[in-house]
């Protein structure tokens, strides 16, 4: 039988109400992950970890230190269920469905409405490796992988390619891919290793065949 297929899409869930379900490792992970995002995000959960307690203290996130109730789920825009009860998770996966909620129960991909992604990121370039649920130790591997074969430095070349692509804009002439692939050469990637810029971005302009203003 053939696995779902899922739609790769990636969320802005900055400022969003979401709702984690559990204080346990599993639970920290995910809002961990949704820290990143800047979500507004909830935990509940009568006990948590010392990472989940540090979090609330400094205001990065709300715990609710008491079992889910019947409605919790009622006003946020995602919900995770990650508590050590199957039979919970289901239920909360329910009530979250019912409301129209997209939910995920972790390790359960019949009570999901998407699965989380294994990420890389560099900046704002973002990775995100799944197996559609299959195998969460792949999606690890093939994450470890990429972090030891994508350099740091993929994140400053983002953010000159991005500078560099509203300037173009800005001079409406934006060059194809040819030019740009091109122009992302040896010396730009070793400048940016060294963290050097200035040399950078002079190299990049000059593989674009363009003046830099």
């Amino acid at each position: 039988m053939a696995a779902q297929r899922y739609y790769p899409v990636y969320l802005d869930l900055a400022g969003k109400p979401c709702l984690v379900v559990g204080g346990g490792t599993v639970a920290e992970g995910k809002v961990e992950g949704l820290c990143e995002c800047a979500a507004a995000v909830t935990v509940i959960s009568p006990t948590v970890t010392p990472r989940l307690a540090t979090l609330a203290a400094s205001g990065a996130i709300t715990v609710l230190r008491r079992p889910y109730q019947t409605g919790d789920v009622c006003g946020y825009r995602l919900v995770i269920a990650a508590t050590d009860d199957r039979a919970l998770n289901a239920r909360i996966a329910q009530e979250a469905r019912a409301q129209g909620i997209w939910v995920n129960a972790v390790d359960d991909p019949e009570h999901c409405d998407f699965i989380a992604c294994s990420v890389v990121r560099r900046g704002d370039l973002t990775l995100g490796i799944s197996t559609a649920g299959l195998s969460p130790a792949m999606a690890r591997w093939v994450r470890e992988e990429l972090e030891a074969l994508i350099p740091e430095e993929f994140g400053a070349l983002l953010e000159l390619l991005a500078e560099a692509r509203r300037e173009l804009k800005a001079r409406g002439a934006i060059p194809p891919y040819s030019v740009w692939r091109a122009a992302i050469s040896p010396t730009v990637l070793e400048a940016l290793a060294r963290g050097d810029r200035a040399t950078a971005r002079t190299a990049l302009w000059r593989g674009l065949a363009l003046p830099a203003v």
